[in-house]
């Protein structure tokens, strides 16, 4: 049966929320909220697709240390098939502080990049392959390679990074079929300084470029020109960990089912405005009824 892929690290997130502000150099603050969750990326998106109904398989890297089990006891509640891809002795989750306030959220986290070199790729390939949709994570290009001539559809998401740039991941981009950036996301990745010059630039590696712009919905660009997809309404943002994680889980569902591109992304506006009005990437969620009905609303 076809299914929706994934391989990718899991993320612990601590969250320390309602906080007055976030704190400077040498200064403590403290939150009044704590809680750890599952984190965002892969593993985060292919929970929210398996909860659409989606037949979903997360690959990932878990060890026999405290987060890894608790991540491993997370991972038992939900409906993603779950394979473990590490053998080894290190710690291979990624650990991420979040501090969240009123104005923003920032992160601090911790990857031991040892981990990368044991990584099997004819054991990542064999478990993805026949998948009708797999969601991109950076380290398995030569598996994306062989997924793409396939006939997967590859769909991609980079997150921010202080490097972000087109030369960095032009081997991804030139693979996926998609490219999910958020507006902070496309100008750095394209050194431009508007979401349409950004949209421009991308439009030379896809012919749908698609830019999430938070509460004001989401622009693509195809050849209609720029549209602006709106958001869900009455929305009461709480936390936006795991926002675009979420979208990507609506977007899959779309294209899992052929809908077309802008139906697709009205998905994902759903999906991922249900999420940020809970702490974490996973306490807020709909299933597939609830994402039919809002997305009627939307219109």
């Amino acid at each position: 049966m076809a299914f929706i892929g994934g391989v990718g690290h899991t993320n612990i997130d601590l969250i320390y929320a309602d906080l007055a502000r976030l704190p400077t150099m040498g200064e403590e603050v403290f939150a009044k909220k704590f809680e750890m969750h599952l984190g965002g990326g892969v593993p985060a998106t292919l929970v929210n697709t398996a909860r659409l109904g989606l037949p979903s398989k997360l690959l990932t890297f878990l060890g026999d240390d405290f987060f890894s089990n608790f991540a491993k006891k997370s991972l038992a509640q939900y409906g993603a098939e779950t394979v473990n891809l590490y053998q080894g002795s290190r710690i291979p989750v990624v650990l991420t502080s979040v501090m969240v306030c009123s104005q923003d959220r920032s992160f601090v986290s911790y990857r031991d990049d040892g981990v990368a070199e044991e990584y099997p790729m004819e054991e990542v390939y064999r478990n993805l392959h026949g998948a009708k949709i797999v969601d991109m994570h950076v380290g398995f290009l030569e598996v994306y390679r062989r997924l793409k001539e396939e006939g997967t559809i590859l769909v991609f998401d980079t997150g921010w990074e202080d490097d972000l740039s087109i030369e960095k991941y032009e081997e991804y981009l030139k693979l996926a079929d998609f490219y999910l950036p958020n507006q902070k996301e496309a100008l750095k990745i394209t050194g431009e300084q508007t979401v349409e010059r950004a949209a421009e630039r991308l439009s030379e590696f896809f012919p749908n470029v698609v830019i999430k712009l938070d509460k004001e919905g989401c622009l693509l660009k195809n050849e209609k020109g720029i549209q602006i997809i709106p958001p869900m309404q009455n929305v009461e943002a709480v936390d936006a960990t795991g926002g675009g994680d979420a979208f990507m889980s609506g977007f899959l569902y779309g294209l899992y089912h052929g809908y077309p591109v802008e139906q697709c992304i009205r998905f994902g506006n759903v999906t991922g405005g249900t999420c940020v009005q809970g702490i974490g990437c996973l306490t807020k969620y709909v299933d597939e009824k609830e994402l039919l009905e809002q997305v009627k609303m939307i219109g």
